[in-house]
């Protein structure tokens, strides 16, 4: 990782990572994920979500710097294909969540695990072709083509944002559990966790059925 990183100067590396920081504070959908996971299942859902969008980001970064991801964008379906089953994928979630509350006991918590939250987490980001356009646009401005391997710069880069996003939506989930933490106790409040959930779910969904294809 560190012979990689040389490829790319100093002073690239730091406004990569300035940049990095600011686009994570902007709120967005992995923002959104993590913190409805952290309230809903305490700061170890928040974690597990964070971990599966870096496994996201890793993967898209593959993609990226092996040239997959810019033929998968090339084919006009594509980005249809991945929108569509996004916003189908997060209604579901959406619905399953409100399902399990009106099942579930006043003082009983719906159980979820934390495998399922990961798996969720990653999903989310893969079905999100604007995810993927994002790092087709944004890695590339910080390689330079004097220093060795583009390939190598791009996974670098890669690698470092996942990093750099993995710490902060670790914090970001500790932070909210810890307001989860100051909620009343009770069915009650759980079911207003899941009810917030879902219309955080049902949002991003319609988000994505919104989204335009890039011209």
């Amino acid at each position: 990782m560190s012979g990689v990183l040389t490829m790319i100067d100093l002073s690239s590396l730091a406004v990569f990572a300035a940049a990095v920081m600011m686009l994570l504070v902007i709120p967005g959908p992995n923002m959104a994920f993590v913190t409805t996971h952290a309230v809903a299942h305490g700061w170890k859902g928040g974690v597990a979500a964070a971990l599966g969008i870096t496994l996201a980001d890793l993967l898209m970064t593959v993609a990226v710097s092996a040239g997959i991801g810019g033929l998968v964008m090339s084919w006009a379906p594509a980005f249809e294909l991945i929108r569509w089953a996004g916003a189908a994928y997060l209604l579901w979630l959406a619905w399953m969540a409100l399902r399990v509350t009106a099942t579930a006991a006043q003082d009983q918590a719906p159980l979820v695990s934390m495998r399922s939250i990961f798996v969720r987490a990653t999903l989310n980001s893969l079905l999100n072709p604007k995810a993927l356009l994002f790092f087709m646009v944004f890695l590339p401005q910080f390689v330079s083509l004097e220093r060795g391997s583009i390939t190598l710069q791009l996974v670098g880069l890669g690698i470092l944002l996942a990093l750099i996003a993995l710490v902060f939506h670790s914090s970001l989930a500790v932070f909210a559990s810890l307001v989860r933490g100051r909620l009343p106790a009770g069915g009650l409040s759980r079911r207003l966790g899941s009810y917030g959930f879902a219309a955080v779910m049902a949002g991003l969904a319609a988000r994505l059925v919104l989204l335009n294809r890039p011209t």
